[in-house]
């Protein structure tokens, strides 16, 4: 017994021995590979190793002096002088206008956190460019620059037959739609950019050599942030870039693909979340053809109604659209008139008896516009009509005393074709006598119909009815809109807010 508790002690010390040895082993190779992994995050964007979280902005004072000097000296006039010793930043946008909006919120965001130049390309309108995989649309913005397209002009001047080269697509500058006087004075961005490279080396320089890509393989690609951390992306996102190390790239030019995303910058700092919301408020439709336009319905429409956008044209909005009509409808009722949820059921059997038994949609809190709430409204005037003079309610207003509240103006902007005539906008119609859509105010539309893009001569009327919906609906007392549309969320969270001169609402 003795001796074989002898010979099993050098066995345990051997067993211990090697477990020991194994900890150590792996302990060691799981800090080699973290090691290596941090090495490998520092250096890729950034010739520093040592990537450190930021406070506020990588230059040091940059944030603190936001708001009062400019981070870069600003040319005077339009077209910035360049030198060789300026930095810039590229971006790639696509889609719709609001996803090249939102891309461009976050380009000059990022510009000025980096302290480089934003090279800004111009609003495309008409035929969106859809997203690709960096490479492919790096070269389709390219084709799509109109460069070689100069006769466009020739054919709007001379009232020829338009090619469709011409008019599928127009641009107009950033400046043309909105007020960027006070980003101008703020930071440097430079107009002009055809997405080209021969630009790049004639314009400003740049060799191919001197440009670092942060090329996206799909939408979801890379999200920044201006902290470190090791853990995935805690959103939609697959990778996540520091800023701090991405400051820190010695190339003259970053080149990165989309930014479209009201995600895809990811702030600690407040002075960044700060300047985020302050270049957002920039983004208010301020040109004066529109705003005229949108005066005058405004005020055909009596000058107090309610605004509501459908949109129910296309994709998945299109599968949707009873449930988006219905949804916009029991809002409007529910949150613009205070019914509850038993009135405005009575009111739907009342008005709508053919219609299944129905049951009250699910309506969702919008957290981030309870974080910012807004003064209480004025109340809405009991005797509000439209223009009498210049436009008629589309059916006799309600006689009854619980049905008079729903005789107040009711302007709908929607991408449904012949909203007049089409049957889920009759629940609209049917309930609010004194419904109005843009269709209804040739007058103020007609005046859109002369003017022409300053970049390629193109005719902008056909496409600036998007832009004088949302300017109309925006002057409502109350608006209501449809959900995941990127146009109702402008609406809503700046355009609604500035125009009632309240705080904007920040998403992301």
């Amino acid at each position: 017994s003795r001796s074989r508790t002898q010979h099993r002690r050098p066995l345990q010390r051997s067993y211990d021995k090697q477990i020991t040895v194994l900890v150590v082993v792996l302990f060691t190779a799981g800090l080699v590979s973290l090691t290596a992994a941090y090495y490998f995050y520092a250096t890729t964007f950034g010739r520093s190793t040592t990537v450190r979280p930021l406070d506020a902005l990588v230059l040091p004072g940059a944030a603190d002096a936001m708001y009062t000097q400019a981070t870069l000296p600003v040319a005077s006039s339009k077209r910035l002088s360049v030198s060789a010793s300026d930095n810039f930043l590229a971006y790639l946008p696509h889609s719709g206008f609001h996803n090249q909006r939102i891309a461009l919120e976050n380009a000059l965001v990022l510009a000025r956190i980096l302290n480089r130049t934003l090279l800004l390309p111009p609003i495309r309108l008409g035929l969106p460019l859809s997203y690709a995989p960096f490479d492919e649309l790096y070269r389709l913005s390219a084709n799509a620059s109109k460069a070689t397209l100069e006769y466009c002009q020739d054919v709007t001047l001379y009232r020829i037959d338009t090619p469709p080269e011409c008019e599928e697509y127009s641009h107009i500058p950033w400046e043309w739609l909105v007020d960027l006087t006070n980003i101008r004075s703020e930071q440097r961005f430079l107009e002009g950019w055809n997405f080209t490279d021969a630009w790049l080396a004639d314009e400003l320089g740049i060799s191919a050599d001197d440009i670092f890509y942060l090329k996206d393989t799909s939408r979801n690609e890379y999200s920044f942030q201006d902290f470190f951390s090791l853990e995935p992306p805690a959103r939609k996102f697959f990778q996540s870039v520091n800023i701090g190390a991405l400051a820190r790239r010695p190339e003259r030019l970053i080149q990165i693909g989309t930014l479209f995303g009201s995600s895809r910058l990811h702030f600690k700092s407040t002075a960044n979340y700060n300047l985020r919301k302050h270049i957002r408020e920039q983004m208010a439709f301020k040109n004066p053809h529109l705003a005229r336009a949108a005066d005058g319905i405004r005020d055909d429409l009596g000058g107090s109604y309610l605004g509501v956008h459908l949109r129910i044209g296309d994709g998945v909005f299109e599968w949707n659209a009873p449930e988006i009509v219905r949804l916009a409808w029991w809002k409007l009722l529910h949150l613009a008139l205070g019914l509850s949820d038993e009135e405005i059921l009575a009111l739907e059997r009342q008005l709508f008896p053919e219609d299944p038994e129905p049951e009250p949609p699910s309506i969702k809190a919008d957290i981030p516009a309870l974080r910012t709430p807004h003064p209480p409204l004025p109340p809405f005037p009991a005797d509000a009509r439209p223009y009498f003079s210049r436009i008629s309610c589309r059916a006799p207003v309600h006689k009854s005393p619980h049905l008079k509240r729903l005789n107040m103006p009711v302007f709908i902007s929607t991408d449904a074709e012949s909203p007049v005539f089409n049957p889920l906008l009759f629940r609209f119609t049917r309930s609010f006598p004194c419904t109005f859509f843009l269709e209804d105010f040739p007058d103020s539309v007609s005046s859109l119909g002369e003017l022409n893009s300053p970049v390629d001569g193109v005719p902008l009327g056909p496409y600036l009815m998007p832009f004088l919906d949302a300017m109309v609906v925006g002057q409502a007392w109350q608006f209501v809109g449809t959900e995941h549309s990127t146009f109702s969320t402008f609406v809503a969270d700046v355009l609604w807010r500035t125009y009632h001169g309240f705080e904007i609402v920040q998403r992301g």
